[in-house]
């Protein structure tokens, strides 16, 4: 039985379909290429009313890495906002994580897409908490994984593409194999880059580290958002290339992402991080990120976008 609810609709290049006819044929150019770019942002349910938290950086995201791949995306930006939005308002999700996706289709195969058309869906599903449910108190355990992330001049980790992620899949079923809940990559120079889908941050004498660009990291939404709200916290944020062995004696990392939002790392490789559960620092950025969600901050930044249903 499928974990998804299927009585729910999904927008399909300009069109409001049922789940069960969101279907593409198998020789599709994305099946075989992995030629699709997408993006993961939730909406959360506040008291102010249903939000999506940063909805416009994630789909300018979208459109960025469908720029680096030479997908010309045949809706507007607005468009494609819209459609969001539509998407939880026709189901009435009040909470709910979504996923926009571009991809190229049906037409001819070849590893060159030539007339393939390009197709944009958007779907959206209620998805808890990434990495457990008790993880954001708790935090996880974790590996370094024996897969680094794609060298430079490889594949563009800016992009969040499909295609991509088959190097996330091998360091995620990885740990998981070995009893782990995720992997930590390290780049091609053997520094660390992050996780199979979250970008990672250290606290070492009071600091915040996390790697740079450079180390073959997607620039990660909600990594700028804890920048940000370091800042704020009087914390200051080092973009910095990071050791394998400062995992082990940092006194707190933890991951960040749009599904983990952001999810302490209690041990690495069976060392134990810290006092081995949440670290203060990870704990105030987590009050102050869902402070602004839950509208007890004003919204300054513009993050959220508000469903009127």
């Amino acid at each position: 039985m499928s974990a998804f609810d299927e009585s729910v609709k999904i927008w399909f290049s300009g069109r409001m379909i049922d789940w069960k006819d969101a279907t593409i044929h198998v020789m599709s150019h994305v099946v075989h290429y992995g030629s699709a770019v997408f993006e993961g942002l939730r909406c959360y349910k506040t008291p102010r009313g249903s939000a999506t938290f940063r909805l416009d950086d994630h789909i300018q995201r979208l459109f960025n890495s469908a720029k680096i791949y030479r997908i010309d995306i045949p809706f507007t930006k607005e468009e494609v906002l819209k459609a969001c939005i539509d998407v939880l308002k026709i189901n009435g999700m009040r909470d709910a994580y979504l996923r926009p996706i571009v991809f190229r289709g049906y037409d001819s195969l070849g590893v060159a897409p030539g007339n393939c058309p390009i197709e944009v869906v958007v779907g959206a599903w209620k998805w808890g908490k990434y990495l457990g449910p008790e993880a954001l108190a708790n935090g996880v355990d974790v590996r370094v994984a024996s897969w680094t992330r794609m060298a430079p001049n490889t594949f563009p980790a800016l992009a969040k593409c499909g295609a991509n992620y088959m190097n996330s899949q091998l360091i995620k079923t990885e740990a998981m194999a070995d009893d782990y809940v995720e992997g930590i990559a390290l780049d091609a120079n053997g520094y660390v880059s992050e996780g199979s889908g979250e970008n990672i941050f250290l606290v070492f004498n009071g600091k915040l580290l996390t790697p740079p660009l450079g180390a073959s990291v997607l620039p990660g939404i909600t990594r700028d958002t804890v920048i940000k709200l370091a800042e704020e916290l009087g914390y200051e944020t080092n973009e910095t290339l990071i050791p394998r062995e400062m995992l082990y004696i940092a006194d707190e990392v933890f991951f960040t992402g749009s599904a983990a939002e952001i999810t302490p790392i209690r041990s690495i490789d069976r060392i134990t991080i810290g006092s081995g559960r949440r670290g203060p620092v990870a704990e105030k950025l987590q009050e102050r990120f869902f402070a602004y969600i839950n509208g007890e901050l004003d919204d300054t930044y513009d993050w959220l976008t508000y469903v009127n249903f």
